[in-house]
């Protein structure tokens, strides 16, 4: 559907370039557009990421890394990868102990995964720049795999980056939960389900262009138009839902608070948030709501909406300034990790 609302020059010009690049790489799919099956569509959209991978010339820090490959009891096994800020890996000798963020890909939870090159991109810069461990989480795709399978994954990478933090020269007092899009709403689950199992410590939530309620009722469908009607929007997501949740269960699972994390009833206790929206982009309702909804909580909490920008901006750095300029806040609030954690007043308790 077109975005009838005004946006960024750089935007258009970012995905003029970018398509320059992906027409011969993608040849005759081109034409054909982006397939409506699930998953049909990852392999057109791995090549896609990687043609804009290359078109913003970003160069992948030549950092070291390591894979893991973990059981979880009841589902599907889940992979990480561990990207360290330095040319060899950190361990248990190290002097000094890093920070580490914990991170989810995005991809409407049916494409994505830590192999995709402007995933890996992302986090080998971001490790190097922050002078932080990143560890990235894989989960299993939809429609294959169903909720509640990818929380419990994401579950068990953020508990395998606690235990294991000595073991790879991070600090376990100092760890971060990440992610956008669908991995936002997968972050900010597993950050309610550390709170609801005992509670690591956790300094910090990322959380970029996230889908937060699965039920759509946070959509914000004035990002289109003004005049657009929020049940057209609403229908949009309705395939994405039903991949995930399965089309059985999704009444009954999309207002569960590991599914649609705005829709818990309690946001307490929760630790601090970036979140980063996009005025172009209907989700902005979501992550904005829940900005609100943490704020009413006693949850220190940072929203930062990009004006003219679209759900995929970010992604665009080197072509687009408010790309580049997100970066920054990330790496900015990232490297804030090293420091100690700021003890702020105690706010008086309103209702969400």
């Amino acid at each position: 559907m077109k975005n009838t609302r005004k946006g960024d020059p750089f935007v258009a010009a970012a995905a003029r370039r970018v398509e320059e690049v992906a027409r011969p790489v993608m040849g005759d799919s081109w034409r054909h557009g982006f397939p409506k099956d699930p998953v049909q569509r990852r392999s057109y959209a791995q090549r896609m990421d990687a043609a804009a991978t290359e078109a913003t010339g970003v160069a992948a820090p030549q950092v070291a890394t390591q894979e893991h490959i973990l059981p979880v009891s009841g589902y599907p096994e889940a992979r990480l990868r561990v990207y360290w800020p330095t040319a060899e890996p950190l361990d248990s000798s190290s002097p000094v102990r890093l920070p580490v963020l914990v991170y989810f890909f995005g991809g409407s939870f049916t494409m994505g995964g830590i192999d995709w090159s402007g995933l890996d991109t992302m986090c080998r810069v971001r490790a190097a720049e922050a002078r932080v461990i990143v560890v990235a989480g894989e989960y299993s795709l939809a429609p294959e795999v169903t909720y509640p399978a990818q929380p419990e994954q994401c579950w068990s990478v953020f508990e395998w980056a606690i235990a294991h933090a000595p073991e790879i020269g991070g600090d376990a007092g100092r760890i971060a939960l990440g992610g956008a899009s669908a991995g936002g709403n997968l972050a900010a689950a597993v950050t309610l389900m550390n709170r609801d199992r005992g509670g690591h410590p956790l300094r910090l939530q990322l959380l970029e262009v996230p889908a937060l309620d699965l039920t759509g009722r946070h959509l914000d469908a004035r990002a289109i138009s003004p005049l657009m009607p929020g049940a057209v929007v609403r229908r949009m997501l309705r395939p994405i839902v039903r991949d995930y949740l399965g089309a059985d269960s999704v009444s009954r699972a999309a207002p569960q608070p590991y599914a649609s994390p705005l829709r818990a009833r309690d946001h307490s206790g929760l630790p601090p948030a970036l979140i980063l929206t996009a005025e172009r982009d209907v989700l902005r309702g979501d992550g904005e709501a829940y900005a609100r909804v943490l704020a009413a909580s006693g949850v220190p909490v940072t929203c930062v909406r990009y004006l003219g920008q679209d759900h995929g901006s970010a992604g665009h750095r080197r072509l687009n300034p408010a790309a580049d300029d997100a970066h920054r806040q990330v790496v900015a609030t990232l490297r804030s990790l090293h420091d100690d954690a700021v003890d702020y007043a105690e706010p008086p308790a309103t209702a969400p």
